[in-house]
């Protein structure tokens, strides 16, 4: 059967940045390392005033076709995934097309367009549709881009706010693919939950404390889910493990839970036992209470091994490289965290070819969805493509008085007449309102 998954990625930053320890830690009187060490975050990304989640889509997508020399009548699906947009009818995936007909010969009016919304976890889902389109040989042999872009933005002085972040990830799902195929077995995790929703609001409401126990339990089902279909996971198996990263401290949690879970009944456990004894059963305690007290106990111990600290840094925390300099992007965080981990690969001659991903995807309302990815034999060149270290290296350091204006900038409530920062080249960017109330855009040469 032939091979179906992510044939080629881009990534296009927020232009702008917040230095977390240096410009916003002294305002909100905070020890810097509340951010660094405690969240995991070093800067944060914002979009200037001519970008939103249209010219950060639009450019990744044009990056994209360009390099992998794309015309409009290659492309049969375009699919957004967003908790950004600023229309309840008009997909931002139509905007996205508009623009790209005004650099490429043609046009995309025989393509499938659509928008998919479940907070973070609806850029999986929109690759999970891409996959099955072409599986179900809908697609005519052409190939499906999947757009996940999002701006981030907490309200001012809400706990989240130094997790902002603001960028998009353009990727070609395709036969043959050269970065990665995708396996057909998944595990999900889902329940009714609030623990972060925007009923009718452009910012979030959030229950933090909620938020991170929602994200761990659905991920724990997902995992279990998963291993119904494909099989015990073992971390010997895995090369990375790509989390969703609200913020790396978040991914910290997920590992060390995700490692206690696959290395139960496995050689590891023994191994380990030796130093902190077997993982608790359920059916040596007589109550709830006390079996939860001993796996904390197990699970505190198992964090201060030096076989977990090992696992961690070689599975897990190369998927954090970019996020730390970028802050959340909801629906691209966890495909920004799979670019991280091959950049890392790469940069460091590590053969990845055949090596699995485990990719553990999430959206808070809430649900998980994991699965597996093979890397394929042209994820060098692939990576090689990329420029998203001159682009984080390149953005525009913003002090704390024009942090406050950018976010000012990009709330909907707000009057939206500011000055740039930065001026725009080879991109499109935002032009104004027509005639109806929509948005603007033309391409700057």
């Amino acid at each position: 059967m032939t091979e179906v998954g992510i044939d080629a990625v881009e990534i296009w930053t927020g232009k702008l940045k917040l230095d977390l320890a240096e410009t916003f830690a002294p305002e909100m009187g905070d020890d810097p390392g509340k951010y660094t060490k405690g969240l995991g975050l070093y800067e944060s990304s914002f979009p200037d005033t001519y970008e939103d989640i249209v010219t950060m889509g639009a450019n990744a997508c044009k990056r994209l076709m360009e390099r992998k020399g794309l015309s409009p009548e290659d492309v049969g699906r375009i699919d957004v995934a967003t908790e950004s947009s600023f229309d309840n009818s008009k997909p931002i995936s139509t905007y996205i097309a508009g623009c790209l007909e005004q650099t490429f010969d043609g046009d995309f009016h025989h393509a499938n367009k659509g928008e998919r919304k479940f907070a973070c976890v609806a850029g999986t889902q929109a690759i999970d549709d891409a996959y099955n389109w072409i599986r179900a040989g809908r697609n005519r042999g052409r190939a499906a881009i999947v757009v996940a872009t999002d701006t981030a933005l907490y309200a001012r002085g809400d706990p989240g706010e130094a997790t902002q972040g603001a960028g998009a990830v353009a990727m070609l799902v395709d036969e043959d693919p050269s970065l990665v195929s995708l396996s057909d077995a998944q595990g999900y995790g889902s329940a009714d939950e609030t623990d972060f929703l925007k009923p009718n609001q452009q910012f979030p409401s959030v229950d933090g404390k909620r938020s991170v126990q929602v994200y761990l339990a659905r991920m724990r089902e997902a995992v279990e889910d998963y291993e119904s279909v494909a099989g015990d996971i073992h971390p010997d198996e895995l090369v990375y493990a790509p989390f969703h990263t609200p913020f790396p401290g978040m991914v910290r949690k997920a590992g060390l839970l995700a490692y206690r879970h696959i290395t139960r009944d496995t050689d590891i456990e023994t191994q380990l036992a030796e130093e902190i004894g077997m993982q608790p059963r359920r059916d040596e305690f007589d109550d709830e209470e006390a079996f939860l007290e001993a796996v904390s106990d197990y699970t505190d111990a198992l964090k201060e091994t030096d076989r977990y600290a090992e696992w961690y840094d070689t599975t897990i925390d190369p998927t954090l490289d970019i996020a730390r300099h970028v802050g959340n992007w909801y629906t691209g965080s966890v495909h920004v965290a799979r670019i991280a981990a091959l950049k890392r690969a790469r940069d460091e001659g590590r053969e990845m070819t055949d090596r699995r991903l485990l990719v553990a995807s999430y959206g808070s309302g809430a649900q998980a969805e994991v699965h597996h990815e093979t890397v394929q034999p042209g994820w060098t060149d692939e990576i090689d493509g990329l420029n998203i270290d001159d682009q984080i290296a390149n953005r525009y350091d913003l002090t704390f008085e024009e942090y406050e204006e950018v976010h000012d900038a990009h709330d909907h409530s707000k009057d939206r007449d500011y000055e740039e920062f930065t001026a725009p080249s080879n991109e499109f960017v935002f032009d104004g309102w027509g005639r109806m109330g929509e948005r603007k855009y033309r391409y700057v040469a």
